[in-house]
Parts: structure tokens; sequence; C-alpha cells
């Protein structure tokens, strides 16, 4: 008899061990319990924590409440300026209603997933180039938006959405490459332009006030000079002013006027006719005694230079 009774009790206790096996379910904190009752969802949310359900009777879906990282594959479209890109993007999103998530759509991720890569097509033909890579706040709100309409009934809301890259051809990125490389060019001789504006301002100052002292034009020349010549491997062309110049000339005496030496030319007998030294004389300078005319054009007066025999006279002193 006692034995018996033991054998039950034991038996009991296994019973109960397995039911309570069966029955026991741990909830973990970042998930809610969703209990079914002959494929009926009851109400009743469980938390997180220990919790029970009937074996056999009842089954229990935890659902995942954390906010999911969903990566958008790239996809490709054409803009509306008619640009081919392929655009890539990634969504967050968290269940915030468990029942409709489980009940309402069989994949809440799958579902997901694909309402975002129809609306990032959708988002890639409404805009242009532009805007996909310098207005991506605006395009990721846009986004959000088309994103977070139709998941409100599946009991999912959209945290975020990003656009993570826009890949273009290569021939459009050499095209952009240099319309930048010829803006900023632009960019630049609009600069130098103004730097020499502003510096031709400075400069026609300086001389303006340079020219009351002409002093000071000299001590700017010395300053250039002591400038240039720290460097030990170049060569210094020093100008020298004209004014100085000028000034040594002023003050050097003037050059004292020697007595013109004439040697008297051998004299030939007269049937030899002149000499060679006559001869070369008058071949040399024929306007040699002719009058010098005035600034008028005729002869000044008192000024008659020696004139060379005529040529009848040359042919009787040679006879």
């Amino acid at each position: 008899m006692v034995e018996e009774l033991l054998t039950a009790a034991i038996a009991t206790g296994v019973g109960v061990a397995v039911y309570v096996g069966a029955a026991a379910r741990v909830v973990k904190q970042y998930e809610r319990g969703l209990v079914f009752r002959f494929g009926r969802l009851r109400e009743e949310v469980r938390g997180p924590g220990f919790t029970t359900i009937v074996p056999l009777v009842e089954r229990l879906r935890k659902v995942n409440m954390q906010i999911v990282t969903l990566p958008v594959p790239a996809q490709e479209g054409i803009t509306r300026d008619n640009v081919t890109v392929r655009v890539d993007a990634v969504v967050y999103f968290k269940v915030v209603d468990p029942a409709s998530a489980i009940v309402a759509v069989e994949d809440y991720r799958f579902a997901v997933s694909q309402m975002a890569q129809t609306s990032l097509r959708s988002i890639i033909g409404k805009s242009d180039l532009d805007d996909l890579l310098s207005n991506r706040e605006m395009l990721n709100q846009g986004l959000e938006l088309m994103i977070d309409s139709p998941a409100v009934g599946w009991g999912v809301q959209i945290d975020r959405v990003e656009i993570k890259d826009v890949s273009l051809p290569e021939t459009m990125k050499r095209s952009m490459a240099r319309q930048a490389e010829a803006d900023r060019e632009r960019r630049a001789r609009v600069i130098n332009a103004d730097a020499e504006l502003q510096a031709s301002h400075k400069l026609a100052e300086a001389a303006e006030v340079m020219s009351e002292q002409p002093a000071a034009l000299q001590l700017r020349l010395l300053h250039t000079i002591v400038a240039v010549a720290a460097e030990k491997n170049s060569t210094l062309v020093l100008p020298f002013p004209v004014e100085l110049l000028r000034f040594l000339e002023r003050s050097a005496p003037p050059p004292a006027a020697a007595p013109a030496r004439e040697e008297p030319a051998p004299a030939g007998p007269a049937s030899e006719g002149p000499g060679p030294a006559e001869v070369a004389d008058a071949a040399a300078d024929p306007l040699d005694g002719a009058p010098v005319p005035d600034a008028l054009g005729g002869p000044a007066d008192g000024l008659m230079l020696d004139a060379p025999p005529p040529e009848e006279e040359r042919e009787g002193l040679r006879e």
C-alpha cells in the first residue's frame, strides 16, 4: 500500500513537472507575447517575465519591440533631369502594436522592405540630380512619409529613413569634376582681380604720399635693394637715378679747349702743281670755303672760308 502511494506520488510529481515545463514561458524585456487559443488571438498581451500557457491549447508568439535596421537594396532609376543613378538607403522602424504586426500582415519585415524599395524608386524619378546630392534631408523626409503611411496599419512605426549613397556613371562624374574645376577657376580669377584692384588703390595712395617727398622714393628703393640682396644666389641690377647723373654733369668743370696745331704741308715745285696734302684736303672737303647758309636759307654775312682753286688754275699751274 505504501509502495503504491509512493509510486502515485512520483507519477503525479513527474506529471506536474512535465505540465509546468510545457506551460512555462519566459518573455524577455524587449519582447511582448501574444497568446493564441485554438488559433484565436487573446486580447491580453503578455509582458516581459515568466508566464504560462495551457499546453496543447494555447500557443505563445513573441514579437520583438526593438528598433530594426533594415538596409534597402540599391535601386537604379532615372532622375527628372534624365540622369541614370543608383541609390541605396536604410530604414529604421519598430513595432508599436504587436497584434497588428502579427495579424494584419504576414511578414512585416518583408512588407516594409518592399515598400521602401518602391518608395525609393518613386523618389528617384521625382527628384533632380542636384537634390539627390545636396538636398537629402528633404528627400529623407518625403521617403519616410511614403513608407510610414501604409506601415501604420501594420502596427509598425518608421523611425527614420536615410539615403546612404548615390552612384553616378563615370562620364557624369568627369563632367561634374570639370564643372567644379571651372567654377573654382572662375572664383580664383575674381579673387585675384579684386586683390589687384585693392592693391592699385593702395599703390596710388602711396605714390601720392611719396610724390610730396622725393627722398621717400630713394628710401623705398634702398629697402627693396636690401630685401633682394638677402638672397645670395641672385644677381642684383642696381638702377642708377638719372637725376644724380644730371647733378654730376652740372657740377663737373668744363674741359679746357686744346689749341689746334697745323703742320704746313711741304711745298712742291711750281711745275709739279699742288702737293699731295693739298690735293687730299681738297678732295676730302669739297665744301671747304663755301658760304654757310643761315636759318633762312641764305649765306651768312662775314662767314666765308677759303675756297680751293678752280680747275682752270690747277691746269695752269701744272703747265
